[in-house]
């Protein structure tokens, strides 16, 4: 098990998580499941194994940190480090209230909620797990992020997402990025690389049926940036091989 890697995918029973977990797992990395509903990563893990590939299930929800502390005891216990951590899971506006979140009309409700999880949650969990990080020899963090996170296309009035100013999720990517590039600092004299992904749009419960991409490839980024060789980059914001600007 010490040479096998092992990645930690939260939001992991569906989706882009799901889909990470299994592109990661056919790469022979020993991938844990994090999902809020027990019975949901279970299936998850089923579905992995039905597969071939090796996959655990953990009960994690990022907007719980009094779960945190289990988590790292499973994981050192079980494998005495983490490879990748991969915070996937994250939170927009739900239904077709997304034109309410703006700049003048947001809620303290809605930010605090889309914040709680995408943010403040994802950071406290980082830190908690970051010494298991440290004893990997090539740790690997991936934030998932969005391209509407980008506050320089959000400034630029012909770039394709200026006319998108949902304002709790996009100031809470655009806050993750900064801590991304933050994060990545702070650790640049270790093995550890830290970059965020933006997976593109793409067809989940969050990007409808009318995004343009389908799962297996919004994946990809996730599983490109946990992979990253060791004259990889680090602190940057990438959808596949492409840089986006901050």
């Amino acid at each position: 098990m010490a040479d096998t890697k092992v990645a930690l995918i939260t939001g992991a029973n569906k989706g882009i998580g799901f889909e990470t977990a299994k592109q990661l797992g056919e790469q022979g990395i020993t991938v844990v499941v994090a999902a809020r509903d027990e019975k949901k990563s279970g299936e998850a893990v089923a579905k992995l194994k039905a597969a071939g590939i090796d996959a655990y299930p953990l009960v994690l929800d990022v907007n719980d940190s009094a779960g945190f502390p289990r988590a790292y005891d499973f994981l050192d216990k079980t494998f005495g480090k983490l490879d990748i951590l991969i915070n996937n899971a994250g939170v927009a506006e739900p239904g077709d209230d997304w034109a309410i979140n703006t700049a003048t009309t947001v809620t303290q409700k809605t930010l605090r909620e889309i914040f709680d999880t995408n943010f403040f949650g994802l950071i406290e969990l980082t830190q908690t797990l970051l010494p298991l990080i440290r004893k990997s020899p090539a740790g690997r963090i991936v934030n998932l992020s969005s391209i509407l996170g980008s506050s320089t296309l959000h400034a630029d009035p012909s770039s394709p997402i200026y006319g998108t100013k949902t304002a709790a999720y996009n100031a809470s990517k655009a806050a993750l990025n900064s801590y991304t590039i933050a994060l990545a600092a702070a650790l640049k004299d270790t093995p550890i690389k830290v970059n965020a992904a933006h997976p593109g749009w793409v067809k989940t419960d969050m990007g409808t049926s009318a995004a343009p991409m389908e799962i297996p490839d919004g994946a990809k980024t996730s599983v490109l940036l946990a992979t990253l060789p060791p004259d990889g980059p680090t602190g940057g914001y990438f959808h596949m091989d492409q840089t986006l600007p901050w």
